[in-house]
């Protein structure tokens, strides 16, 4: 089971290169060339000012501290592992924040990082910082492509693991600012892998690829076994060159990894980027929101997966990852290489998720309707989760109904100041 290859590796990469597979790869590494020379810069504050932040006595103790995992006596619940050194990239985010905390609630050691860029607004991503400090989670603050910084950490903390959750997300963002895309989920990818393969011993890698890499299929519901070569945006085809680059890794240098694709993630401390936020913002304002419809008045819909569901998800694809089996960058054996949806299976029209939020806002919202834009969506998801749910024991719980009543109660009560209770 933990051991067998996803299929789209099977097609992809057997014997020799197809004509198709070598101008997917000339048009990502012409891209990767155009945007580095054309594209303004990420959005991660200045690298000196980051640079300067890390390092000295005390924050390697801060390091240490943190990737130790708790004594039994510590352990905040029962149940858990408790005993692995876990790196969270991108812990001061959306699902980062989340993970980190279950992570440590069961007894693990945990190391976050963060580069706490701008994309959107980062006060919200301090707040999350607040809740990982009072679990006693250190967060660095840095860039993944700061090779420096990688290696300092691996020498502080053996890590057994790597959740990658660092990423530039957003489909939209990425026609404004390409270059952060190819910064971020591609060289910011490779940095990270970089690292795991020097590392001696190797951890096992978890990392977020996207259900974005369906693209434009209309086999529904989306399986891992399908084709994943017509993405619809820029974001899309970072993470299925990410996906192409995890099969290198691990065929080259032993590193076990894990590939998790998500479906619209939602919950109390989201990004403010997503639908069911903004659109609850600009309800409570009286503003006007956008609901797009795809061709001949089809209903959008999306997969929506409530965080909770998602963290259980990321934490069982930790537990059952075998480790890797290379040691100082030399490969001693076959590793074990997954993929997997993490969705609801239960798609909702957008439609419905506005009617839902206005049930619980007490407002109706004054609803535009307008043709989808050609930037990147896309009209329809629906995740096939068949073999998470064999392999991980995945099981979602939470429908939309429920989920939002939580945002919104969370939501209110942030956007009130009335936080305390928030900071548990």
């Amino acid at each position: 089971m933990a051991g067998d290859r996803s299929p789209f590796i099977q097609r992809r990469w057997s014997f020799f290169p197809t004509p198709r597979l070598i101008f997917w790869i000339s048009i990502f590494a012409a891209l990767i060339l155009f945007l580095f020379f054309h594209s303004p810069p990420d959005l991660s504050a200045d690298r000196r000012t980051l640079a300067a932040s890390w390092g000295g006595h005390s924050w390697e103790r801060s390091v240490l501290a943190s990737g130790r995992p708790l004594s039994k006596g510590e352990v905040l619940t029962s149940g858990g592992r408790g005993h692995l050194s876990v790196l969270v990239t991108g812990a001061a985010g959306f699902v980062g924040s989340h993970v980190a905390l279950a992570l440590r609630r069961r007894g693990d050691g945990v190391v976050g990082m963060d580069n706490f860029n701008n994309y959107y607004d980062p006060s919200l991503k301090r707040a999350r910082r607040k809740l990982l400090d009072r679990a006693d989670v250190f967060i660095v603050e840095g860039d993944i492509n700061d090779a420096a910084l990688l290696n300092k950490l691996f020498d502080i903390v053996a890590f057994t693991h790597v959740m990658h959750l660092a990423a530039q997300a957003g489909v939209r963002y990425a026609m404004q600012n390409p270059g952060s895309y190819v910064h971020s989920n591609i060289a910011g990818l490779v940095s990270i892998f970089e690292a795991c393969k020097a590392a001696n011993p190797q951890p096992a890698v978890v990392w977020a690829s996207s259900s974005s890499v369906y693209g434009l299929n209309s086999k529904i519901p989306f399986s891992e076994k399908d084709q994943t070569d017509k993405p619809a945006s820029l974001y899309a085809a970072t993470k299925k060159a990410g996906e192409e680059i995890a099969h290198t890794y691990n065929h080259i240098y032993g590193l076990s990894i894990t590939g998790l694709r998500f479906f619209t993630v939602y919950g109390p401390w989201g990004r403010p980027d997503m639908a069911y936020f903004f659109f609850t913002k600009d309800i409570l304002k009286g503003k006007p929101i956008s609901i797009f419809e795809g061709p001949h008045h089809q209903s959008v819909a999306r997969d929506f997966t409530y965080i909770d569901d998602i963290v259980k998800g990321c934490l069982a694809s930790i537990d059952t990852a075998q480790e890797s089996t290379g040691s100082g960058g030399k490969k001693k054996g076959p590793a074990q290489l997954r993929v997997y949806n993490l969705g609801n299976t239960s798609p909702v029209p957008v439609t419905k998720l506005v009617s839902i939020l206005e049930k619980l806002l007490k407002t109706k919202a004054k609803k535009h309707v307008l043709p989808m834009p050609r930037n990147g969506d896309v009209v329809y998801t629906h995740a096939n989760i068949s073999r998470a749910n064999k392999e991980l024991r995945y099981r979602p719980t939470t429908d939309l109904q429920a989920g939002l009543k939580k945002f919104v109660r969370w939501y209110l009560d942030y956007y009130s100041g009335n936080r305390k209770r928030l900071y548990w």
